[in-house]
């Protein structure tokens, strides 16, 4: 697979270092609770325990997370589960797919419970308050593990993807996102803008993402060189693209939507004649689990500059540095 050099722009030792003390016993409820140093350090030590995770291996010892899952799940699961264990803690998982959070007892009295007994707290929910409402009363880390808002840990790992593929910073790539304005598209939006990336989203009229995200994105891409486009014309929005991303089109939570939503979103399918408008070597990116032949073809989806499962493998890697530094790990030297 072919890719493009960047100049490298590592996090200094020293910002790194200011970057972990702020970290430690922070919530993630969202990419704009971070500053760009802290997102740097994030993703500098993904790469790093990613290289070699056996250093790692005792960081976390006695340490215990708690997932809370109202929505299904396979990669966000296993790859936060693998992240806590091989490290050396414990993951435990509530199934609360059939009893929303907050239905059977206060999210206030629950944060006070489980507070008391692990480190972390991971939650999967359909209502972003649900997850700031939790932080606001838990003492110890909340960590957002996809609402209806953002999917920051998702965004996490595809940056460290793009800077594996491009050797270096994402700084300067162009970004493309072609679909549905949801969550995804926010996290990506905010994480693009605080690395220096330039995103154009491209979506139907009616389906961009949120207008306050926009203005968040905008007001970090200000202060970091980086531009926020939204676009209608798909072909507009990946030309000349480093990356072309797309997700599916009918979000969980809006599947009565799927039969209105299919010929809007038709001229936005990820195909081959599509990524010809990108750069040649264009990566081709999805948070899966992804519809083949509706939002991607498989000759995209399988082909050679598609990266979907590096970025399925790196949830791991960016969730276990993002763990290793919101509860204070001490990391080997």
């Amino acid at each position: 697979m072919a890719t493009r050099s960047l100049l490298e722009s590592p996090i200094t030792d020293a910002a790194f270092a200011e970057a972990q003390l702020s970290l430690a016993g922070r919530d993630l409820c969202s990419i704009a609770d971070l500053s760009t140093d802290e997102v740097a350090a994030i993703l500098s030590l993904a790469h790093r325990v990613k290289r070699d995770p056996a250093a790692f291996r005792h960081a976390l010892d006695a340490q215990q997370m708690v997932m809370f899952f109202e929505k299904p799940s396979l990669r966000t699961r296993l790859t936060f589960e693998a992240a806590m264990n091989t490290t050396g803690g414990s993951a435990m998982f509530v199934d609360q797919t059939q009893s929303p959070l907050g239905e059977r007892e206060s999210l206030a009295d629950m944060a006070r419970n489980v507070e008391r007994w692990v480190q972390a707290i991971v939650l999967r929910t359909y209502a972003h308050e649900t997850i700031t409402e939790m932080a606001q009363y838990a003492a110890c880390p909340v960590v957002n593990a996809l609402s209806d808002q953002e999917h920051p840990c998702q965004a996490l790992a595809d940056f460290m993807t793009v800077e594996e593929r491009f050797g270096g910073s994402a700084r300067g790539i162009r970004f493309a996102y072609l679909g549905d304005g949801n969550n995804v598209c926010h996290s990506l939006m905010l994480l693009a803008a605080q690395l220096g990336a330039h995103c154009t989203v491209g979506t139907p009229r009616n389906y961009a993402p949120k207008a306050d995200v926009v203005a968040q994105a905008r007001a970090i891409a200000n202060m970091t060189g980086s531009e926020i486009n939204l676009l209608q014309d798909p072909v507009a929005a990946v030309e000349g693209a480093d990356a072309v991303y797309t997700d599916v089109v009918t979000s969980m939570g809006f599947e009565h939507e799927a039969t209105k939503r299919a010929p809007i979103f038709k001229p936005y399918q990820v195909n081959e004649a599509l990524m010809a408008h990108a750069h040649p070597d264009a990566a081709f990116m999805h948070c899966l689990p992804a519809h083949r032949n509706a939002e991607v073809t498989d000759a995209v989806f399988d082909g050679p500059n598609s990266v979907v499962f590096e970025q399925a493998e790196n949830r791991m890697h960016a969730q276990k540095a993002l763990l290793l530094l919101l509860l204070g790990a001490k990391l080997p030297s």
